[in-house]
């Protein structure tokens, strides 16, 4: 199969330093690296942004990109992965019974009034445009370890050297707007075509958060540690509902509260099958 993959991760944010994360860039290494060892891929075939590079702009640019080189039969196997912090934003197009879109931050994430500014962060909407435009046989696997809520936000994990990949919303008037409702998550993005091609890996649940850790001195991403360490035990020989089982388990045995989440109805292949 043809392949083409974009690794984002972002520790550093613009307009926010305040905010910063520890784990993300290291988590594209990860990420790369697993890719080029057990997925097929070669150094060329993956593109990385971090920190400053990893703007809206161009990430979207690059996304963009890959789908139209899926159209132009380029491609066959695309993989997004995309390690930073994730928000919420009032929806405006009208179409969340939630009245909320799940957002993901980029490097240059600002705010424009009482909400995020449209132009410098990510929509659950804009990927979900994005990646419908993909032929039905392309192969289309996302990595999202951010959070997807505050709601799971606890103390203990400050004590743990553990910190959540949550950016709460700019003003008083956005969270009046989405107060007290439930997200579905990102998941839906996945079922408008009815296809096994589109598979999202989640490192929690909508309603929780995923941790920015500190494992075996390093900061990374808690589930894309534990994702990379269960593919390189197995050498990749699990079926993705097998994988995820042994993730879920080593994440609670390490005193995680996230969930991670698997959206497909291909999980009985396995990865390097494709």
């Amino acid at each position: 199969m043809a392949r083409q993959a974009l690794c984002v991760g972002i520790n550093r944010f613009k307009n926010f330093p305040r905010y910063a994360l520890r784990g993300c860039v290291n988590d594209v290494r990860n990420m790369a690296a697993l890719l080029t060892d057990f997925f097929g891929f070669t150094r060329r075939d993956i593109i990385t942004l971090t920190d400053s590079d990893a703007t809206k702009a161009n990430i979207i640019e690059h996304l963009t990109r890959m789908v139209r080189g899926a159209q132009a039969g380029k491609f066959d196997y695309l993989v997004f992965s995309f390690s930073s912090h994730g928000t919420q934003s009032p929806d405006t197009s009208g179409d969340e019974p939630d009245k909320y879109d799940e957002a993901f931050c980029p490097y240059d994430l600002a705010i424009a009034g009482d909400h995020w500014d449209p132009e410098r962060i990510i929509l659950d909407d804009e990927l979900h445009a994005l990646f419908t435009q993909l032929p039905r046989h392309v192969l289309l696997e996302v990595y999202l370890d951010t959070c997807h809520s505050g709601t799971g936000l606890r103390a203990v994990d400050f004590l743990l050297d553990r910190q959540p990949r949550f950016i709460p919303l700019p003003s008083l008037r956005s969270f009046e707007l989405i107060e007290g409702r439930a997200s579905r998550g990102f998941y839906r993005s996945f079922g408008t075509k009815k296809t096994p091609q589109h598979i999202l890996w989640a490192g929690c649940r909508a309603d929780q958060t995923s941790a920015d850790a500190q494992i075996e001195n390093k900061w990374q991403g808690a589930f894309t540690y534990f994702y990379c360490k269960n593919v390189r035990d197995t050498r990749n020989q699990l079926t993705r509902a097998q994988l995820l089982k042994r993730v879920r388990a080593d994440l609670k045995a390490a005193r995680y509260t996230q969930t991670p989440q698997l959206e497909c109805q291909a999980t009985l292949r396995r990865a390097r099958s494709v």
